[in-house]
């Protein structure tokens, strides 16, 4: 079944979204040092009719708070989007730049924290105060058929958000969940950041085999 929300909200936050003081702090001191950066919360990036949901877990300082699209100025961002380019998720050509002419085909990406955390680092408080958008960001597109969780916050605020256990539903790289009731699976990767690909926690090859399975589970159209 799809998922319904009881009076959703809006599924992006407003670019001056007061809730999280910490955040805001950074967000402020940032807009003074860098003030040609979207020092913003950081808005979902989307095809029409999206069939795969990307989570991430908050936007990078040089990547998505500077840029203002998700996974775009960083690592991350150069292997996410090479991998969707690869696999029919994306078409056009990613230059790191939200003007760039990149564009998403059956996917949606997102972050778990919409906001740009100290050191990376989001806090559970909040993580919990931008779940609501998560789940309005679900409800709005019952087209998603696919869920990839990139790490294990991610992975965990996706089954609190739909009410799972999730002992039910352990994270592992490369897992696939299929959710009682919901008309949708949950595919688990390791994040795509340079930490992990630095260290081999997080290969190409490794990556790929989960797009691998997505795109079995979601043939191309």
């Amino acid at each position: 079944m799809p998922l319904t929300v009881e009076n959703p909200g809006p599924v992006d936050p407003p670019l001056d979204c007061p809730d999280c003081p910490r955040l805001v702090a950074l967000r402020e001191e940032l807009k003074v040092a860098h003030p040609d950066w979207h020092n913003a919360p950081v808005p979902s990036f989307s095809s029409g009719a999206p069939r795969l949901l990307i989570i991430g877990l908050a936007p990078g300082m040089k990547g998505a708070n500077c840029t203002g699209r998700p996974f775009t100025g960083d690592y991350a961002g150069d292997l996410l989007y090479k991998t969707l380019l690869e696999y029919g998720f994306a078409a056009g050509n990613y230059d790191a730049r939200p003007d760039d002419g990149l564009v998403l085909k059956d996917a949606m990406i997102t972050n778990a924290v919409r906001c740009l955390p100290p050191q990376n680092k989001p806090t559970g408080l909040e993580i919990k105060t931008c779940r609501p958008y998560l789940l309005s960001t679900l409800a709005a597109n019952p087209s998603i058929g696919a869920v990839l969780a990139l790490g294990r916050i991610a992975h965990e605020t996706f089954l609190t958000a739909l009410g799972q256990r999730r002992a039910a539903f352990p994270f592992a790289h490369a897992s696939e969940h299929v959710l009682p009731g919901y008309a949708m699976s949950l595919f688990d990767s390791y994040h795509c950041s340079r930490y992990n690909t630095n260290t081999g926690r997080l290969t190409e090859d490794m990556f790929r085999s989960v797009f691998d399975k997505i795109r079995a589970h979601l043939p191309a159209q």
